[in-house]
């Protein structure tokens, strides 16, 4: 039996067995579908990627208000389709360091100051136009425009100058900063043509796919864009992301057969999904984290004393062991877990405590009406569970906690980012400078916790200046004490990135920089 599974593993890497008759040849032999599909992914492997295909996507996070201008992007179907028409200038490997994109390569002065990327040559964007250093130059600025609402915007602050010289963009600070790199792999900070400034949702990058179909809440579909500068990103002739909010039909997809890979698994079926022999769940951890956000300029959470009862009166272990099934780990009320550069383990941990918050409700002088919290499923996987949990243990400490389910379309539009209280998630950062710039800064657009203090931007400011890796992480420390103290953060849980991929699928890499791979599956993977 052994010269025959041999045989046909051969084959299979010679291209001349299906996966179908491998199986139907194992299974006559009486190998397991379990053993014969780890066989034939190993020797499909062998064979390396293979060209070919439609990839079908089933997401959560696609709303009929979604555009494709990068500046919007706020939830995962916007993200991906990003990652499918457009290229920054670098990205974060999943081992941290930085790859070049459009950007050859980077190089910063001796002080950290100034930063030149050399660009690549010959990049065509989708409509035919040749990529220059002035388009970069205009994507950039307008990601720097107050006016743009970009995501980006936090993380462009600090930039004295920007110019486009021949083949080179190069950018001034006002400060140094060693991290500069890894702001620029953002992925708001796609390259379009002119910079976006004309028609910023018409979906024209320099991607591995080209758009064909935008129906916002819907359907989105890519082809094959034969002339992308790197003949070794996007193995598949198109890519369809399909809209799935709903877990229960977003994980029957997968089984059926009808998409070949599910984000938002959720934890609770994460095991026993996992056991299907056509598929494979994956979690990846990293610095995604399921939150809880308040405004710090809005009443009544505008009271520190109130936020502070708020943080003591949520149960952060019963929420990992309930709602993430031990897929997470335990929050501290601040964005920065031990995934990042530089974070202080020394920084004491927020237990639960009733008591404490029953005595800084007091304290807050709170007329005892319904504090509302607005969640909905697509908030993030358990959202709506973690919130019943949450008013139970706030019940016992006398916090009259509301809870109001709101649908998930339009969530990130209009609750997210403009309602006082709400649930929420965050992808995470590769660095803390960005995390901090993206959602802490003052004059951030997606400062959701509208936490604007002065000395907080100093220290971040100061942090980007500072060469000396230990005073960097004091200053961090700092920040974070800060934030957990005083910010509008909840932060019980950082989440692993679930995700469910058909064994049709090979060349899957962990990523912790955000989900699906970075959002690099259907540039990476094949089928087999």
């Amino acid at each position: 039996m052994n010269e025959q599974l041999t045989h046909m593993s051969k084959q299979v890497t010679a291209g001349k067995l299906t996966r179908r008759e491998f199986m139907g040849k194992a299974a006559a032999l009486g190998v397991s579908a379990a053993i014969a599909s780890n066989m034939f992914a190993e020797a499909a492997r062998a064979a390396g990627p293979k060209k070919g295909g439609d990839l079908k996507f089933g997401l959560q996070g696609g709303e009929s208000t979604n555009s494709l201008d990068p500046a919007t992007y706020a939830s995962s179907v916007p993200f991906q389709n990003g990652k499918q028409f457009g290229d920054q200038l670098v990205e974060v490997a999943p081992d941290g360091t930085i790859e070049p994109r459009l950007a050859e390569s980077v190089e910063g002065s001796a002080d950290a100051k100034v930063w030149t990327f050399k660009l690549r040559q010959g990049v065509e964007f989708h409509n035919g136009k040749t990529m220059t250093s002035d388009d970069v130059l205009k994507t950039m600025q307008r990601h720097s425009n107050e006016d743009s609402k970009s995501g980006a915007l936090g993380i462009m602050k600090g930039i004295e100058s920007m110019k486009a010289d021949g083949d080179n963009f190069q950018v001034t600070l006002t400060e140094p900063n060693a991290d500069l790199p890894y702001l620029m792999a953002d992925y708001h900070l796609i390259i379009q043509p002119d910079g976006g400034m004309d028609n910023p949702a018409a979906g024209i990058g320099t991607g591995p796919y080209k758009l064909e179909v935008d129906e916002p809440g819907v359907r989105h579909l890519f082809t094959k864009n034969e002339n992308h500068w790197n003949s070794d990103f996007g193995n598949f002739d198109s890519v369809e992301v399909v809209v799935i909010n709903d877990a229960t039909a977003r994980t029957a997809a997968l089984q059926s057969g009808q998409v070949h890979a599910v984000n938002r698994v959720e934890p609770k079926v994460a095991d026993l999904l996992g056991r299907a022999p056509n598929l494979t769940v994956h979690s990846t951890a990293g610095r995604g984290h399921y939150v809880f956000i308040m405004h710090c300029d809005t009443a009544p959470f505008d009271n520190n004393e109130l936020r502070t009862a708020l943080k003591y009166a949520i149960n952060r272990a019963e929420l990992v062991d309930k709602v993430l099934r031990g897929y997470g780990s335990i929050g501290n009320d601040m964005p920065i877990n031990a995934a990042y550069p530089l974070f202080d383990e020394t920084i004491e941990q927020r237990e639960f405590s009733i008591e404490k918050a029953a005595e800084h409700y007091k304290k807050s002088g709170h007329d005892g009406s319904p504090i509302i919290l607005r969640v909905a499923d697509g908030a993030f996987p358990g959202a709506v569970d973690a919130a019943a949990l949450f008013q139970q243990t706030a019940a016992q400490a006398g916090i009259p906690l509301e809870i109001k389910r709101e649908p998930n379309d339009g969530y990130w539009s209009e609750v997210w980012n403009v309602q006082p209280f709400c649930a929420s998630y965050w992808g995470g950062r590769p660095v803390q400078d960005q995390m901090y710039s993206t959602a802490y800064l003052s004059t951030a657009d997606w400062n959701d916790t509208r936490f604007k203090v002065q000395a907080f931007d100093d220290m971040l400011f100061a942090a980007k200046a500072e060469l000396d890796v230990e005073k960097r992480k004091s200053i961090y420390s700092q920040m974070g004490r800060m934030v957990r103290d005083e910010g509008g953060l909840i932060c019980p849980m950082f989440n692993d990135f679930v995700e469910g991929i058909s064994n049709q699928l090979d060349g899957w890499e962990s990523d912790p920089t955000q989900e699906m791979m970075n959002g690099n599956i259907s540039r990476k993977m094949w089928f087999v």
